[in-house]
């Protein structure tokens, strides 16, 4: 089922390469067929093309996180933070800052 997913949306991408919510739901099925480098290169090209889109800022973080890359994990948490701010976006905001603290106890653990 996954791999039909991911072969529609590549397809919507395909079409419309500016279409962040597709590229989204893409690189999100993607993970889960362990495809993590080409969900990243979705995940940044979305980051950077429309730092608007708030959704991007957990799932970017936390995908550093797993590749450990946690300065750039926390970047993006703490930039996301910032936008949900910015937005008043108060769950978004919230759910941020759990994974910035979550990400900085599993770092001073180590």
């Amino acid at each position: 089922m996954t791999q039909n997913k991911i072969k529609l949306l590549a397809q919507a991408v395909s079409s419309n390469p500016d279409d962040s919510f597709s590229k989204f739901a893409l690189a999100l099925e993607l993970i889960k067929s362990n495809r993590i480098d080409q969900a990243l290169i979705l995940f940044e090209s979305i980051y950077r093309n429309e730092p608007s889109y708030l959704g991007i800022y957990y799932h970017l973080g936390k995908l550093y996180q797993h590749l450990d890359r946690i300065e750039e994990a926390e970047k993006c948490f703490s930039e996301g933070i910032e936008r949900a701010k910015q937005q008043k976006e108060a769950r978004t905001r919230s759910e941020l800052q759990e994974a910035l603290l979550q990400l900085k106890e599993e770092t001073n653990d180590e």
